[in-house]
């Protein structure tokens, strides 16, 4: 049963979220659409799909961007996943994500607020027919640089800013990275 107060708090941050281009006006009007179905976080909906979060992490130096090898999708991706009826907020549910995918925990959020959004397709699995993510995602500092892969990924790293384009990522990552640049110019 989706939480009302989660809901309304997902509603009010995709209302809240400006996005960067037509592409993300695009994916926000999907969002806001998404938030009027009856389970918007439920998993097993696969038409259209569901909200998940994710987070985009930084070093605590600003320098390097922590990202988790999808065992599922085969490439380096921040780390994210569902969001669950007992969280309270996105924030909460990515910041659980990443404690679960690579045991760090005390990060703190950079920004208030989604710092990306994206929608993006999911291949059907035997359990599971093909559908999307609704992924709002954060921007999070990490307190130290200690983590460790958990069983649900194939590997986690650090990677400097500078070589993230190489690793053999996706293009959304490589799209909030360019705001990840730019929030960084705006720090200095």
């Amino acid at each position: 049963m989706t939480s009302p107060l989660l809901a309304d708090h997902v509603r009010e941050s995709v209302l809240r979220y400006v996005p960067s281009d037509a592409r993300e006006t695009a994916f926000r009007k999907r969002m806001l659409s998404l938030c009027d179905a009856p389970e918007p976080f439920a998993r097993t909906v696969v038409s259209p799909g569901h909200f998940t979060a994710s987070a985009f992490v930084l070093s605590p130096e600003l320098d390097r961007l922590l990202l988790i090898f999808h065992k599922k999708l085969g490439r380096w991706l921040q780390p994210g996943g569902h969001i669950e009826t007992s969280d309270a907020t996105v924030l909460a549910a990515a910041r659980r994500e990443v404690e679960e995918e690579t045991g760090l925990a005390g990060t703190e959020p950079a920004t208030s607020g989604p710092f990306d959004i994206d929608v993006h397709a999911i291949p059907a699995r035997p359990d599971e027919g093909a559908h999307e993510h609704f992924d709002l995602r954060v921007l999070l500092v990490a307190s130290d640089d200690g983590v460790i892969a958990s069983d649900e990924v194939a590997a986690v790293r650090w990677v400097p800013l500078d070589e993230i384009e190489a690793v053999g990522t996706d293009d959304s990552v490589k799209r909030a990275l360019r705001k990840i640049e730019d929030w960084r110019r705006g720090q200095r």
